[in-house]
């Protein structure tokens, strides 16, 4: 981060502001001096495996009860988790803490000096009461969590401060000011879905993960949505995230890099274009099977779960991402469906932001199997979300609905119309009955 500044800074650049996202519910832990303890651990780490269970025997807390307070889907990563297993495994950890700050949070502190916790961040890990900008201090008190350990909570567009003198030896000289953005990567990206006025709309911030939702003025929390796992993140703007978090191109990704260990290079055009190629629906998945999770051999676990419901069992890299497009695809018709109902709202089509956008043969996938046109991009949704609060904090933009006007002017969208849908109908019916649903 100091590099690109100094590079900035050295081209002659006028930085007029600095934000930082990342990925939601990591964290480090600062001792009472400030000083990070550890490395920080990432979710996909096992230490968190079966951890709901771990919490109903220890404390007498649901996962239904958790939902209650917090509004934040299940999922054995979230921050609320890792925190419990910290107290765990090692229960000094917790009492020599001074600290906790997200993973953008300690970048902005490592810069300023400022310790504070950003609301959207803050927000993907259970911590805070729904819909609200405070900690959910009884939840956290019953678990054993010290309160103590959290910053202010702030809000998107909140000014930091400036870089710290240490830090301005490597970068050079500049004013810049340090800017709390929607700091979550997802935040920021919805901030991009290029809808103009108020009408209902759904996206899919797609990458690593596949984040399926809407904007809500406020928390949606009951037993159906808890049910069906939705969650209730904070987004740009004081609305809601409504949302649910599908495996996503994670799974892709980790296949080719199994392929990569076994001497055999596919950029991720050649795989689609092998997709394409491929018979279609010989095989389905259930991407959000635990199975797909953790790093490892992801085609040998797609081949073992085809073998054992008695599909297909794909054989090449081809018939490989051709299984996790369409399984993913059907998902999202899922997914989409649940979301129309347990909110009211009626779509005319689904927005796709993301490095995912470009995924052509995807998108075509995921518009016949939902029967509504896709509309895609940006692909660098996050960093256009990062700025445009930037922008709105320095008072250039006047609020989220001119941001997002801007944006939707700045870059072109490809446009993706319903085919056979009837087939996807049929196909639709066997995944439902693949995964129980």
């Amino acid at each position: 981060i100091k590099k690109t500044i100094r590079h900035s800074v050295l081209d002659g650049d006028e930085v007029a502001s600095i934000g930082i996202d990342t990925w939601g519910v990591d964290y480090g832990l600062l001792n009472k001096q400030g000083r990070l303890m550890s490395n920080p651990v990432h979710y996909r780490d096992r230490r968190t495996a079966g951890i709901g269970g771990y919490i109903k025997q220890a404390y007498g807390l649901g996962t239904d009860e958790i939902y209650a307070a917090t509004g934040i889907q299940s999922m054995d990563f979230n921050t609320l988790y890792q925190l419990v297993a910290e107290n765990r495994d090692d229960p000094d950890t917790l009492r020599r803490a001074g600290r906790l700050l997200f993973i953008p949070d300690l970048l902005n502190y490592f810069l300023t000096g400022v310790m504070a916790t950003e609301y959207t961040i803050a927000s993907t890990g259970a911590i805070l009461r729904a819909g609200e900008g405070r900690l959910a201090d009884e939840l956290l008190g019953r678990l054993d969590i010290p309160t103590e350990l959290f910053s202010p909570v702030v809000k998107p567009g909140n000014l930091l401060g400036r870089l710290l003198p240490d830090v301005l030896i490597d970068t050079g000289k500049t004013d810049a000011q340090v800017i709390n953005v929607a700091s979550h990567d997802t935040a920021s990206a919805v901030i991009s879905v290029p809808v103009r006025g108020k009408g209902d709309f759904i996206y899919i911030s797609s990458g690593t993960w596949s984040l399926l939702g809407t904007e809500l003025p406020g928390p949606l929390v009951n037993p159906d949505t808890c049910r069906y796992n939705y969650t209730n993140e904070g987004g740009a703007g004081g609305r809601i995230r409504f949302l649910k978090n599908i495996m996503g191109l994670w799974i892709v990704q980790e296949s080719r890099r199994q392929w990569q260990r076994e001497g055999k290079e596919y950029s991720f055009s050649e795989l689609e274009e092998l997709a394409k190629a491929a018979k279609p629906f010989t095989c389905l998945i259930n991407p959000d099977d635990p199975d797909y999770t953790a790093p490892g051999d992801m085609p040998r676990r797609i081949k073992e779960y085809c073998s054992k419901t008695g599909q297909h069992v794909p054989g090449t890299p081809g018939e490989v991402v051709r299984c996790i497009y369409e399984s993913l695809a059907l998902k999202y018709r899922m997914t989409a469906w649940q979301l129309c109902r347990l909110t009211g709202i009626k779509p005319a089509g689904i927005n796709i932001v993301g490095g995912g956008s470009q995924a052509a043969l995807l998108n075509q996938m995921t518009a016949n199997a939902c029967g509504m046109p896709v509309t895609t991009g940006p692909f660098e949704a996050t960093a256009a979300g990062n700025i445009a609060v930037q922008l709105i904090a320095s008072s250039e933009l006047r609020n989220l609905a001119e941001a997002r006007e801007l944006i939707a002017d700045s870059f072109a969208p490809e446009l993706y119309i319903p085919e056979d849908t009837g087939v996807w109908d049929d196909a639709y019916v066997r995944f439902r009955n693949l995964i129980g649903e």
